[in-house]
């Protein structure tokens, strides 16, 4: 029997535990690394290393493989075209992708279908920014909204930000200018005033089979995910239900296949508005490994090679991820025995990346039947790998 070669392009902790997922079904991966010591380069044996931007690099390394899959977005729209004229199958595809790609090319889709987000527009320079910010009060809920002639605005270019990166909150016309120096297209949005920020992870298959996870909490600290509880506490069953058909629903519309996550702002006024949209395992269902029957990355596999999916049901009432980032205490593993025998329970996961001040460099995922058992579990093994808890 001989069985299929999925290639993944983009060499990060993504693309490695989809690499592990595919291990138990015997599922071949060939990477498409920037460099040999990317976290998923360390652990596939078929390692291309290249530069994805460049066609000719492309074609050579889909040659072979069955599937074509990401662990990022950034791959030019045009050469995944190319790709999919040449026969490869490409998952999600072009048209998908593009609106993870592009933010002004997600919200007008989204807006196309009726999907909720925050109010916005593509501006064209900081007056237009000011414009912007006049015509709606910036969206927050302040006193001084007159006074500020709306702001504050959020500002985003339109591609390549990701982890707080290429967005910008401003308070006025002459904070303004940075994102514009760029120079691609910068879209303007509300500064929404949220109760907390949820995702809804989904994953569709190409013959239209989609499974949806329990919708999660999502804690931001400085702008990177800090902490994931699934499910989101005290979230209304009905909310909850509308966020996973507004999720599965993009999904069918954009046609994505793959995994789909949808960031959500939950307002103060009890709405659910679309902030981002990720087409690729994403941080936010990292609990999902342990947490979860099947996985996001085991589920990522089987639909991209058109198998049926699996249940994505969590195991327990509680899961909580904690991401561990990098601090001044490189020596991790020593910790290992303290956060192991203090928690048997305890899931580590490892990006063998190297430890850098507020690098992603691995998570540990816990769960159980008492939501502040389980949070304290996986903040204190989260902080003590980190070397910021010391006993």
């Amino acid at each position: 029997m001989t069985f299929p070669v999925v290639g993944m392009v983009g060499g990060g902790q993504l693309a490695r535990m989809t690499h592990e997922a595919g291990i138990p079904l015997g599922i071949r991966f060939k990477l498409l690394s920037d460099t040999p010591q990317d976290s998923a380069a360390q652990v596939v044996s078929d390692v291309v290393v290249g530069d994805y931007r460049d066609l000719d690099t492309l074609r050579e390394f889909a040659r072979g493989c069955d599937v074509i899959t990401f662990d990022h977005e950034h791959v030019p729209t045009e050469h995944l075209r190319a790709l999919e004229a040449d026969g490869i199958p490409v998952r999600p595809g072009p048209d998908a992708l593009v609106h993870a790609q592009d933010k002004g090319v997600m919200r007008a889709k989204l807006d196309a279908i009726g999907v909720p987000c925050p109010r916005h527009r593509i501006v064209s320079d900081p007056q237009d920014v000011a414009a912007f910010a006049a015509e709606g009060g910036g969206g927050t809920s302040r006193s001084s909204e007159a006074e500020s002639g709306g702001f504050p605005v959020v500002l985003k270019t339109v591609r390549g930000g990701y982890d707080g990166k290429g967005v910008w909150v401003v308070d006025s016309v002459e904070e303004a200018a940075d994102p514009f120096k760029a120079g691609v297209p910068v879209l303007a949005e509300e500064k929404v005033d949220f109760l907390r920020e949820l995702a809804a992870n989904v994953v569709r298959s190409p013959h239209g089979q989609a499974v949806a996870y329990p919708v999660v909490e999502s804690r931001q600290v400085n702008g990177v995910c800090d902490t994931v509880i699934a499910p989101a506490p005290d979230l209304d069953e009905a909310l909850a239900l509308e966020a996973s058909e507004m999720a599965l629903r993009i999904a069918k519309e954009l046609d994505v296949v793959g995994h789909l996550a949808v960031e959500l702002f939950q307002t103060r006024d009890g709405r659910i508005l679309v902030n981002e949209l990720a087409m690729r395992p994403h941080n936010s269902g990292h609990w999902s490994m342990d947490g979860a029957v099947t996985g996001q990355f085991a589920n990522h596999v089987r639909a991209v090679l058109d198998l049926p999916l699996g249940d994505p049901r969590p195991r327990a009432p509680w899961t909580v991820m904690v991401n561990v980032l990098g601090g001044d205490y490189p020596d991790m593993y020593s910790a290992y025995l303290h956060c192991m025998a203090r928690d048997p329970q305890l899931k580590i996961h490892m990006y063998g990346k190297d430890v850098k001040p507020g690098r992603k460099v691995g998570h540990v995922n816990t769960y159980g039947d008492d939501l502040d058992d389980v949070l304290e579990r996986a903040r204190h093994a989260a902080g003590y790998l980190r070397g910021t808890i010391t006993e």
